[in-house]
């Protein structure tokens, strides 16, 4: 069975089913999402959805609080390398 003809399996029981199988679904899709692979850290170790977002929001909080380097800055300590 194809990608097409499982949709269309799968609406079929969406569209008729109660509000149970309806939560159970939601959950499991959102769940799904949330460990989907979306990006690969340095060391090629996988980062879901998740900690992505939790990396990110870390990020934000270095940078509100001053804690990175100006490209500037970057740029003359890379000449003493």
């Amino acid at each position: 069975m194809g990608a097409l003809e499982l949709r269309d399996s799968v609406l079929k029981y969406i569209n008729d089913a109660d509000d149970r199988l309806l939560k159970v679904v939601k959950a499991f899709i959102e769940t799904y999402q949330e460990e989907e692979i979306v990006a690969f850290d340095i060391d090629k170790r996988p980062i879901n959805r998740e900690e992505y977002k939790t990396s990110l929001t870390e990020a934000e909080a270095e940078i509100k609080r001053g804690e990175y380097t100006a490209q500037e800055d970057l740029e003359k300590e890379s000449q003493n390398w």
